[in-house]
């Protein structure tokens, strides 16, 4: 018997058990895994990227905007960096208020392990959960765990699952699974931070240009980010394409501005009474590779003294509003998240606990609460983790 049992030592459970445990509450995490915080890792190029300086409501994607407001007040970037600094754990800021550890993640994962301990927190891995028994099964409000460790009971249950992203480190549909066998609701999901794939003509056109990169700015319903593209051997990645890729649905097309800075006409039309040829005079904005196989797919490249006005509308417009129809994604094996969980309305902003279900809690990424690139989805991990901490 246990006051809490969190089913997840990722980062939303590992702050939560941290967080109870200060109160003093009898805390056990359980995870599938032989060790924790396997996301927290491999974030960031295993640097951790753990939160933004830029944190806001806004930078999330849900059915209910604003659910994710209360705890985001509650839990700032300024609280995490304080543990940090308690630990001695040194930071560099990157562009746009991203936050990534100067040497490893792992000193996260060893500054949460000894906080852990510190709140009296057992952590039991290569933990298989076989059964948890419904509503209304429970005794006495008690939810029962059936394990490879054996039974388990506790007062409060927390679901810290995460998504279904990173197939490979372990992520199941296991919290989605509970969230349905209690009766709460779970929105469409889909992978999303993840790269495209090209249609078959396309894929034929620029394979070649596997590793160029180019800032552009990409746009898709409404949506706008700036930032690096990246040609790979199936498509297009980078952290632009990564950004628009939650707000793609499957037929949309996506519109690339490949010289957001410039404006083409007025650069083509400066120069056309020159004898230069076109791929030359693009070679000096875009990699040589590329300006050669634009040139080769979307017109004649010959010196630019030979084109009309009308002629270099339609280059100009094309570099500016490239569009492309993605055949669809790298899927959950490339996706940095999971788009969409367990249904907002089911939950309590202020406690993350389920209103259905008294002592039954989600945190973390299996909630449908989605955050852009750039730290975002480590610190709704951190913020909503710390939340229901208060409350379990």
């Amino acid at each position: 018997m246990r006051d809490v049992v969190i089913i997840g030592a990722g980062a939303s459970g590992l702050l939560c058990a941290i967080e109870a445990g200060k109160r003093r509450r009898a805390v056990m995490v359980l995870d599938h895994a032989k060790g924790i915080g396997n996301k927290i890792r491999i974030s960031g190029g295993t640097h951790c990227n753990f939160t933004n300086w830029n944190t806001h409501y806004g930078n999330y994607i849900s059915n209910n905007p604003d659910f994710c407001k209360s705890a985001l007040a509650r839990f700032t970037p300024y609280d995490f960096i304080a543990m940090m600094k308690e630990h001695g754990i040194p930071y560099d800021e990157k562009e746009e208020g991203q936050l990534f550890c100067k040497g490893s993640s792992r000193e996260i994962i060893k500054m949460l392990q000894e906080e852990c301990h510190e709140a009296g927190v057992e952590l039991h891995l290569n933990c298989q959960i076989t059964g948890i028994k419904a509503e209304g099964e429970m005794r006495e409000g008690r939810f029962t765990l059936a394990t490879n460790h054996g039974a388990l009971e506790s007062e409060s249950l927390v679901i810290a699952t995460g998504g279904l992203s990173y197939p490979d480190l372990g992520a199941t549909d296991m919290g989605y699974r509970i969230a349905r066998q209690f009766g709460l609701k779970v929105t469409p999901l889909r992978p999303a931070l993840v790269p495209f794939i090209l249609t078959a003509n396309d894929l034929q056109n620029f394979r070649e240009l596997s590793g160029i990169s180019i800032d552009a700015e990409v746009s898709c319903n409404s949506r706008h980010f700036r930032g690096a593209i990246l040609f790979t051997d199936r498509g297009i990645s980078g952290p632009a394409i990564l950004q628009i890729s939650s707000y793609w649905d499957r037929d949309d097309s996506i519109t690339i501005n490949l010289l957001p800075e410039m404006d083409v006409y007025e650069r083509l039309m400066a120069r056309r009474r020159g004898r230069v040829e076109m791929k030359n005079l693009l070679s000096a904005c875009f990699p040589k590779r590329f300006a050669d196989k634009w040139c080769e797919k979307y017109l004649q490249s010959k010196p630019i003294n030979q084109y009309t006005d009308k002629e270099l509308k339609a280059i100009a417009h094309q570099i500016h509003h490239w569009t492309i129809r993605p055949a669809g994604t790298g899927g959950y094996k490339k996706a940095e998240v999971t788009l969409g969980g367990v249904d907002t309305d089911e939950l309590s902003s202020k406690t993350m606990e389920s209103k259905r279900v008294p002592g039954l809690y989600f945190i973390g990424e299996v909630v449908d609460v989605t955050g852009q690139l750039g730290g975002y989805n480590l610190h709704w991990a951190w913020a909503s983790g710390y939340v229901a901490g208060q409350y379990v």
